[in-house]
């Protein structure tokens, strides 16, 4: 009976070889050792192949070959293997691997650099909290390393509390999201604009035409950090911009500075058919542009008011303060069709809290303490295009996109 014939309970008890292969790797090597197999009448259980600076590591779990065979199977793979300059190692046992424990987590950790201790502190934590590590896929090089550990035998939430407190002290990022298909669904990305998408806040750059960007400047920070009450704090701000002309809106858009890897970020969840929208404290004076020049699906921010071509000093509409972040989330997710635990909010400062725990992940980006603390993960890199490997996304494919477009 072949192993595709057994029952689930059956799989444990059949006689199967584990067969590896190492050396250097080239093309035709997989496609060699299956032929080779071919003529033992084996079935394929389980295949694992790894390719680490030009070294390849292929491992083959296939059934026990028909009685009489398995001698001349292992003496025709060792020659196989030798004749190109290769080793091979061939185990006898039973059955599959085992089942992997419940709980399917991916760990996603960025480093620059990644060392061995940090690593080494990584997967002693997952170990002591249950957990083991079944892969480990590097998805960048540069400009940072990352790597992603597919971890079962224990439940997302404890683990991403087991390693958050480690991250800091190891001098890393560290993501964990729950392993299953909803990763690959098509998702939502909203995030915060001032020192996020933009290296700058808006206000101070309108605040620098008026002549008091230190006094904006001073508020602003409070109200960052939490200090200050955000919507107590935006009314005295706009208040000192109060008769300028409002010439200065196009002039601070022209001044706006995008954050690096803001473009590759949009550009590639833009491709892989994601949804991006912005929420900002700011005004929708400059978010509008961001939205038209980047191809942004949603945009939402106060809104200066202008009469006779002056700025009144007063903002009109709904206020987008704490509060209203999350609530814009979840009116962008809802309009997008998207469950809000696929979403993925981005954000720095105190009033991006609730939005970053409303979100599926949320993400905290060169963020101040309370934040960093407060959020599912925390990214320190000056590249905003990381995040593309807190979603399992490889620095390859999106080169690869890239070329393609260049190409087109």
């Amino acid at each position: 009976m072949s192993a595709s014939q057994t029952s689930a309970s059956e799989t444990s008890e059949v006689p199967t070889l584990l067969v590896k292969i190492f050396g250097k790797d080239r093309p035709g090597i997989t496609a060699g050792l299956f032929d080779t197999l071919a003529a033992y009448l084996v079935d394929v259980v389980d295949i694992e192949q790894v390719v680490t600076r030009g070294r390849l590591v292929l491992c083959v779990l296939v059934t026990q070959p028909p009685a009489g065979l398995e001698g001349d199977l292992r003496a025709t793979v060792h020659s196989w293997a030798e004749s190109l300059k290769m080793q091979a190692e061939i185990i006898s046992g039973h059955g599959d691997n085992r089942p992997r424990g419940l709980g399917r987590s991916l760990v996603t950790v960025l480093g620059h650099p990644l060392t061995a201790e940090s690593t080494a502190a990584i997967a002693a934590r997952i170990a002591k909290a249950g957990g083991n590590i079944d892969r480990i896929f590097r998805l960048a090089k540069y400009p940072v390393t990352a790597v992603e550990f597919a971890v079962s035998g224990v439940e997302t939430e404890p683990l991403r509390t087991a390693l958050a407190s480690d991250a800091a002290a190891l001098g890393v990022d560290i993501a964990v999201v729950s392993a299953g298909l909803h990763r690959r669904a098509q998702r939502l990305v909203v995030m915060d604009v001032d020192s996020t998408l933009i290296q700058d806040e808006v206000i101070e750059l309108f605040a620098a035409h008026a002549g008091c960007e230190d006094q904006v400047a001073e508020v602003t920070a409070a109200a960052m950090r939490g200090e200050l009450d955000f919507e107590q704090s935006l009314h005295a701000r706009v208040a000192l911009l109060k008769g300028l002309d409002a010439s200065v809106v196009e002039k601070v858009r022209q001044e706006v500075r995008l954050t690096p890897g803001a473009r590759t970020l949009i550009r590639t969840l833009k491709r892989l058919g994601y949804q991006v929208g912005v929420v900002s404290g700011g005004f929708t004076q400059v978010t509008d542009d961001l939205k038209e020049r980047l191809g942004l699906d949603f945009a939402q921010a106060n809104t200066l008011e202008i009469v006779d071509g002056k700025l009144t000093g007063r903002v009109t509409g709904e206020i987008v303060d704490r509060a209203g972040k999350a609530r814009l989330l979840r009116r962008f997710a809802a309009e997008a069709g998207v469950p809000l635990a696929q979403t993925v909010a981005i954000g720095d400062g105190a009033n991006d809290l609730d939005m970053l725990n409303a979100a599926g992940l949320g993400v905290a980006f060169n963020a101040k303490p309370v934040v960093r603390e407060a959020a599912h993960t925390a990214v320190n890199f000056p590249f905003l295009d990381t995040v593309l490997y807190l979603l399992g996304i490889t620095r390859e494919e999106v080169e690869a996109a890239d070329m393609h477009d260049d190409e087109g």
